[in-house]
C-alpha cells in the first residue's frame, strides 16, 4: 500500500485507528473454544465489528507462532480475511543479518501479503535493507517503545549530543525515505514527539501504547499528527478484550467507534 492510498484510509474514514490482534487463546471467549478455529473466529468477528473504525490491523506474530502450525494456519486466514482496503501491519520485529532478513521479508511480504512489518535497527544498516527492496511495502523501525525496560539503550545519550532513538531516527533516513519508513513510537512517551517530529517530519509513526497502557490519544495527536496525518495509532486490549463474554464483538465495535470519534475530532483540529 502505498503512502497517498494510505492517507486516502485515513480521509475516508476520518480514522488513524490500528487494531492490534494480540490474539490470546486464554483470554477469548469460553464459547468460542468449540470452533474449529477458535483464534480465526475471534479475529474474524472482531475485523467485521472494527472494519468500519480502523485504517489498519496488527497481528503479533508472536500469538500465532505459540500454536505452531496451526497458529500460521489460523493467522493467514485472518490476514486473508482482512478487507483489502485496509493496512496489514506484521508486528514480528525481526531484523538479522542480511540474507537472513532477506528471508523474513519474503515470508512476510510475498508469501503473507503484509503491507508493513515492524523490524529492529540494532543490526544496523544491512539487516534492514533487505526489507526496503520490495516495491510499495513498509519498514517499522522500533525508535522509542512505551516498555519500562525500553530506557535501558533508548535514552543513552551520546557523546555527540543527542540519545541513541534519535540517532536512530536520523541514521536511518539514510537507508530508505518517507514512502518506506516508519517508526515505532510509544504513546506513553508522548514528551518526546515534538523532538521526534523535528528529525522526522514527514513520516507515519505507529504509535502503541493508547487504552491499556494509558497513553494519551490527545498528546499522541497534538504533537505528533503532520500534514498527512502521520499517525498509526494501535489499540488492542482495550479493544479486543474490552469484553469476555458473547457479546465481545460488539463491545469491541463500540470500542473502535470511540477511537475513531475522537480522532475524528483531532484531525479536523489539527491537520
Amino acid at each position: 500500500m502505498t503512502r497517498e492510498e494510505l492517507f486516502g484510509q485515513i480521509r475516508k474514514k476520518e480514522s488513524y485507528l490500528c487494531v492490534g490482534l494480540d490474539t490470546d487463546i486464554s483470554k477469548i471467549p469460553a464459547h468460542l473454544l468449540e470452533s474449529e478455529d477458535p483464534i480465526f473466529e475471534f479475529n474474524k468477528q472482531i475485523i467485521d465489528a472494527t472494519a468500519d473504525f480502523a485504517v489498519a490491523y496488527k497481528p503479533n506474530i508472536a500469538f500465532y507462532e505459540a500454536h505452531g502450525v496451526k497458529g500460521w494456519q489460523s493467522l493467514e486466514k485472518t490476514i486473508a480475511y482482512i478487507p483489502k482496503d485496509i493496512f496489514i501491519l506484521a508486528d514480528a520485529k525481526r531484523g538479522d543479518i542480511g540474507n537472513t532478513s532477506k528471508m523474513y521479508a519474503k515470508a512476510f511480504f510475498e508469501n503473507m501479503n503484509c503491507d508493513a512489518i515492524t523490524v529492529a535497527p540494532y543490526m544496523g544498516e544491512d539487516s534492514v535493507k533487505p526489507f526496503l527492496e520490495f516495491p510499495n511495502k513498509w519498514v517499522i523501525l522500533l525508535a522509542l517503545t512505551s516498555n519500562f525496560g525500553g530506557k535501558d539503550f533508548q535514552n543513552l545519550s551520546l557523546n555527540k549530543g543527542g540519545e541513541l532513538f534519535e540517532e536512530v531516527l536520523r541514521k536511518s533516513q539514510e537507508w530508505g525515505t518517507a514512502d518506506q519508513l516508519m517508526y515505532v513510537v510509544g504513546a506513553t512517551r508522548a514528551e518526546a514527539f515534538a523532538r521526534i517530529r523535528e528529525i522526522v517530519p514527514e513520516h507515519f509513526l505507529l504509535v502503541p501504547g493508547v487504552g491499556a497502557q494509558g497513553g494519551s490519544l490527545h498528546e499522541v495527536s497534538k504533537y505528533g499528527m503532520n500534514e498527512q496525518c502521520g499517525l498509526l495509532v494501535n489499540s488492542s486490549r482495550g479493544i479486543i478484550y474490552a469484553s469476555d463474554k458473547e457479546d465481545f464483538a460488539k463491545v469491541a465495535g463500540q470500542k473502535a467507534e470511540e477511537l475513531q470519534q475522537e480522532m475524528r475530532q483531532y484531525l479536523s483540529e489539527y491537520l
